[in-house]
């Protein structure tokens, strides 16, 4: 399921159109739930889903409840086979969490970890077990005195009663065709009371199985959002100051004072006209509102902070350069903040407009993250003591600064150091020869082999009109090389031992030498970062990606330059390690 803030999930269900939602499914779980029900959301089932879980929770903490409910939650696009989908159903239910010290099991009802991953029928088992577990764990008898047992008297028991909730059920159709039918019908196919729900984008008509073989769900439409409800939800997820451990390097610290919230509404107003025709999702107009607000506020906060600095001077009449070391530009302002005018406001709408349409364009696909964004977009200082004329054409020639200013640096700093690896690697396998490899990074007792010298034949007679000697072109001149991935593999385990052993966190269980690289080589981490830097076209494969046999084949989509500076970062000395050296 999509991640989406605490704040911004919570203002949604407070909404009246999730609040619908909410509590007509509260209701129907609570009384006498239909087998099978289907949640259309043709605007955003992403949010639809979070609100579901949260709706979902608050329905298990009710200890006066006469129902007991489980739930699990899961994705389509997540459960992308049979195994990964009854694991996450059964693990949701049980209320179990797989741990890694304990070798990351799934949950089991019997003590030998008996499976209930390997078909459908087992997952049935899996269901009935867990039925079977919380019925008798809420099966309570009233024993009292010390002396003898009395009879037992009965006490009612609360019906336990499971949901299981899918989100982007449209999904199933394509990825796992062969469940559709049998989760629909899973009430009936267990004998459990059990709930399956089904959230989607997309009508039943066009998921449903053919043959009529689905029974026919109980329908709840989720309203559209209006355009005063989702600003409501943006301004009331506005947060109570910046969080202590913020990353975000260009937000001010006085930026979320809530002071300020009058003008966050008025900038929102602003963010959903320009964004509005494109996209009205919530969570994507808080991101790109996140990425642009610090940007927007910091005149605002610059021009208070200069106008109470002038005032200090001016009641303690010191000196202005001694008195600005002692009341830095970046002191936060507290209560001496107040709210700006109606045409400091319009003033500053007119400024970030043109870079509010550019924000859309870079922010919403994800071309570019949002910390960059506000990194390479805040506003030169004292923005609005400049002439209205002038002001336009500053800051953009300040903005065009800083992107160059980070795009110089090749926009690297930001990749992890898994990935920062991957790319020495790379260039490292696209630039030298295969037959260098052990020469290069061979390690044996003397750390490495001695370069032997290259036979010396006898020198050809040269043709007449040549001067007898070939100009040899590095390779680095030539342009990258491809490698097979096992090639690439093996030179990034050499790196990360001689370069990254000494950095990484202990771990006790790796006791033999070069154990623990070998682990990390054999993450599926590292070659999610190999797809990720492949979409970013820093590694090119060579290879048709819907090939199966044979090994993947890639080259190097950075120059020496750009590796030079990764190299660097990581402390590793990559002219050493070249064939033809610089």
């Amino acid at each position: 399921m999509g991640t989406v803030s605490p704040s911004l999930r919570d203002a949604l269900a407070q909404t009246s159109e999730y609040d619908i939602v909410t509590s007509h499914l509260s209701a129907l779980l609570l009384s006498y739930p239909p087998s099978f029900i289907f949640v259309h959301d043709p605007d955003n089932s992403r949010l639809t889903s979070c609100v579901i879980a949260s709706a979902l929770q608050s329905l298990t903490l009710q200890k006066d409840a006469c129902v007991n409910i489980a739930y699990a939650c899961l994705s389509a696009v997540a459960c992308f086979s049979p195994r990964v989908l009854y694991d996450s159903a059964l693990n949701s239910l049980a209320g179990w969490i797989p741990d890694w010290d304990d070798g990351a099991l799934n949950w089991s009802a019997s003590a030998d970890g008996g499976r209930y991953n390997e078909s459908f029928d087992a997952f049935v088992h899996g269901l009935q077990a867990i039925h079977a577990r919380a019925t008798a764990a809420a099966a309570k008898v009233d024993r009292t005195g010390k002396g003898k047992e009395k009879p037992t008297i009965p006490v009612r028991q609360a019906t336990f009663r499971m949901v299981l909730v899918i989100d982007r059920a449209e999904r199933l159709r394509d990825t796992l065709p062969d469940l559709l039918v049998p989760l629909t019908r899973l009430a009936e196919m267990t004998n459990l009371d059990i709930t399956t729900v089904f959230i989607s984008e997309h009508q039943w008509q066009d998921i449903r199985p053919p043959l009529r073989a689905s029974p026919e769900p109980y329908y709840i439409d989720v309203p559209y959002l209006s355009k005063q409800a989702t600003l409501d939800v943006l301004e009331s997820s506005f947060p109570q100051g910046l969080p202590p451990t913020s990353s975000s390097s260009a937000a001010d610290p006085d930026a979320y004072h809530p002071i300020l919230k009058r003008l966050y509404a008025h900038f929102l107003a602003t963010i959903y006209s320009t964004c509005g025709p494109f996209t009205h999702d919530p969570a994507e107009l808080a991101y790109i509102a996140a990425a642009c607000w610090p940007g927007f506020v910091q005149p605002v906060l610059d021009a208070q902070r200069r106008q109470l600095h002038d005032t200090h001077v001016a009641d303690t009449d010191v000196d202005a350069d001694a008195d600005a070391d002692e009341h830095p530009d970046t002191e936060p302002l507290g209560d001496a903040l107040t709210p700006p005018s109606e045409d400091v406001r319009l003033r500053l709408i007119r400024l970030f407009t043109p870079s509010l349409t550019a924000a859309l364009e870079a922010l919403y696909p994800r071309l570019t993250p949002a910390a960059y964004w506000a990194r390479t977009h805040v506003p030169p200082p004292n923005l609005l003591a400049l002439h209205p004329a002038q002001a336009p054409q500053a800051l953009s020639a300040h903005t065009a600064a800083l992107v160059g200013q980070a795009d110089a640096r090749g926009g690297l700093e930001a990749l992890p150091r898994m990935a920062k690896f991957v790319l020495v690697a790379a260039f490292l396998a696209s630039t030298n020869p295969a037959r260098s490899d052990l020469r290069m990074f061979g390690r044996g007792p003397d750390e490495r082999a001695k370069r032997r010298r290259r036979k010396v034949g006898t020198p050809r007679k040269p043709k007449p009109g040549t001067t007898g000697t070939a100009v040899k072109i590095p390779q680095r001149l030539l342009g990258p090389t491809t490698f097979p991935l096992d090639r690439f593999i093996a030179i990034l385990g050499v790196l990360l031992e001689e370069n990254d052993a000494d950095v990484r966190p202990a771990v006790p269980q790796y006791t033999l030498p070069g154990e623990y690289t070998e682990v990390e080589i054999s993450r599926i981490a590292l070659y999610a970062n190999i797809a990720e830097l492949t979409s970013m076209r820093l590694l090119v494969r060579t290879s048709p990606a819907d090939r199966l046999d044979g090994t993947p084949m890639y080259k190097c989509g950075i120059g020496y330059e750009l590796a030079g500076k990764v190299a660097r970062d990581l402390g590793i000395m990559l002219n050493d390690l070249m064939y033809e050296p610089l």
